[in-house]
């Protein structure tokens, strides 16, 4: 079954790029994936601190 993914524009200062991008290299991971990864990483943290995030129906439409 295909995921779907929500395609956007993510804007980083050059310093912030470029250690992402030597940690996915060192990873063997794309960029795209090395975000993505933080990313839920974060949410992770953020939800064992404060509690799992409630989503409706609204919030997971693709507009």
């Amino acid at each position: 079954m295909a995921v779907i993914k929500n395609q956007f524009t993510l804007r980083l200062d050059l310093t912030t790029h470029a250690k992402i991008k030597k940690i996915a290299a060192a990873e063997n991971r794309s960029l795209t994936n090395m975000i993505d990864y933080l990313v839920k990483k974060e949410i992770s943290r953020y939800e064992e601190l404060n509690g799992e995030i409630p989503l409706s129906e609204e919030d997971l439409s693709l507009e």
